[in-house]
């Protein structure tokens, strides 16, 4: 598939001087050497190929160590320092010493949006040499182009393209491919304003993604939707922007027997609240992002061509509106799910449920998953307990729930598993429907666990996951592998997850 624009050259090369003198910055990593002496001045030690740090350092007549401690360094990952050098015949003209703290996986992430965020949006090369171990190089790889990442409608020059080169094996480089790209893809996605980013231009670039990847995707719109009560009653309050219904499949010759799994993505395109409507109005300005589950899901499905999991798999994009209309739907309205369930509609502001709902049901009842997950910025109250760093993650499965925890520390997109309380479920009850789309004033205050337990009614029996990333779908800070904005969060989990299967 196509990459995305300004998306960096990710290129392979040996750990030789002659590969890291091709390229205009050179960047090395450091760690502190541990000292049983609390009071003794930090020692540190650069980490890689014995024979190439001493042939940089004679190539460019240089102490590393000496030139390292002249910055007093804290050992913290992610910190960097930056050295002018020149040798002739060689285009390296900087160093730059990145500190890998730990030297954990974590670390190489954050050394690698350094490293990335070195280059963003310049045509400048930059050769890393921190990672060793093929893993290390993935992610560190993964979280340069990360931080590298740029966005913007501006008219004037557009950004430019750097290239990282690393030490890396043409697997690993593959994979680091297909992953950092579906991550971009989904922030771009994220990032497009709702008056360009309608329902029907997901549908548009979904069937992009089908095309190229030469997979199979169904879309219903109008009429068709007329059994999905929740993404009816919910994209009907937009005349100029109504909604779709998208289904798009990994499914490869032969593939009938693998694990089936279903991947239901929220895709409010803009959320003003409806007739519940946001306030204070300054809360509608990021919610151009409300649909960034639904971008996940359909860029983990445009990453598995690359990475070839035996897995079907299967993303489900609920795309709406919730706009403010003669159309939009009330409180105290009752709507009928696909499949039969009723909600009786309290609050129009919690329309991502209702959205999703239609999908869950849609997949236990026609697709009879071996695994159901959904995504999406579901409820701010999940920000309160975990804030933006952890998405909630609630299942009944405990062994499937140990599996995404150790695989959100793996790949960055960490989770935490957060309770099911069956004692919350009595708040949900209507006295007019099957359940009321929210808590109301039952004195819980557990928005997220009670919005988790009204989506469980429509999984039927399946192994089930929900993870709200109402904190982790957005960042409100340029820093780090994140910009401003769609952060692309469940790419890199779910492709992890689904490769591990």
């Amino acid at each position: 598939m196509s990459l995305p624009a300004h998306f960096p050259a990710l290129k392979a090369i040996p750990a030789d001087l002659k590969s890291a003198l091709s390229s205009e910055i050179i960047a090395l990593g450091f760690v502190e050497v541990e000292n049983a002496d609390a009071s003794a001045e930090k020692e540190f030690k650069l980490v890689g190929s014995t024979l190439l740090l001493k042939s940089i350092a004679e190539t460019f007549g240089i102490d590393l160590i000496d030139e390292l401690k002249f910055f007093t360094p804290s050992g913290k990952a992610g910190e960097s320092f930056e050295l002018p050098i020149s040798a002739p015949d060689a285009k390296s003209d900087r160093l730059l010493l990145v500190g890998l703290g730990d030297q954990s996986i974590a670390a190489l992430r954050a050394a690698g949006a350094t490293i990335g965020r070195k280059v963003k949006g310049k045509s400048q090369s930059i050769a890393t040499f921190c990672a060793t171990t093929d893993s290390h190089v993935t992610a560190h790889a993964i979280s340069a182009t990360m931080g590298a990442y740029l966005w913007n409608l501006k008219s004037g020059p557009k950004p430019l393209k750097p290239t990282i080169y690393l030490s890396i094996s043409t697997l690993a480089l593959k994979r680091a491919l297909a992953v950092s790209a579906a991550v971009w893809r989904a922030r771009d996605l994220v990032h497009t304003p709702a008056n360009i980013k309608t329902p029907a231009w997901v549908a548009a670039n979904a069937k992009l993604v089908a095309k190229e990847r030469n997979i199979s995707i169904k879309i219903l719109a109008g009429k068709e939707l007329a059994q999905f009560g929740g993404l009816s009653a919910v994209g009907n309050s937009s005349r100029k922007s109504p909604p779709r219904f998208i289904e798009i499949t990994y499914a490869p010759k032969g593939s009938s027997n693998w694990p089936h799994v279903v991947l239901v993505g929220k895709g409010i395109t803009f959320d003003t609240g409806g007739y519940s409507l946001k306030r204070p109005y300054d809360i509608m300005m990021a919610m151009k992002t409300d649909m960034a589950g639904a971008a996940a899901v359909l860029c983990v499905v445009s990453a598995l061509p690359e990475l070839a999991p035996r897995v079907r798999v299967t993303a489900l994009l609920m795309c709406a509106e919730n706009a403010v209309s003669g159309t939009a739907q009330r409180p105290s309205d009752v709507i009928t799910h696909f499949g039969g369930t009723t909600t009786e509609v309290l609050d129009t502001d919690a329309e991502g449920r209702l959205v999703l709902a239609d999908g869950l049901a849609y997949a236990d009842l026609k697709l009879k998953p071996d695994y159901l997950i959904d995504i999406a910025t579901l409820t701010g109250a999940a920000t309160l307990s975990l804030g933006k760093q952890y998405a909630a993650m609630y299942s009944r499965d405990d062994k499937l729930a140990a599996t995404f925890y150790e695989l959100g520390d793996k790949s960055g997109d960490r989770v935490w598993r957060m309770p099911l309380v069956d004692e919350y479920t009595d708040c949900l009850e209507s006295e007019i429907a099957d359940q009321k789309n929210i808590g109301g004033k039952s004195g819980y205050g557990a928005g997220s666990v009670t919005a988790a337990l009204f989506l469980e009614k429509f999984v039927g029996n399946r192994k089930w996951v929900h993870f709200d990333i109402a904190g982790t779908g957005r960042s409100e800070v340029d820093a780090g592998e994140n910009p401003k904005g769609g952060t692309g969060f469940g790419v890199r989990l779910l492709t992890t997850w689904i490769s591990s299967l």
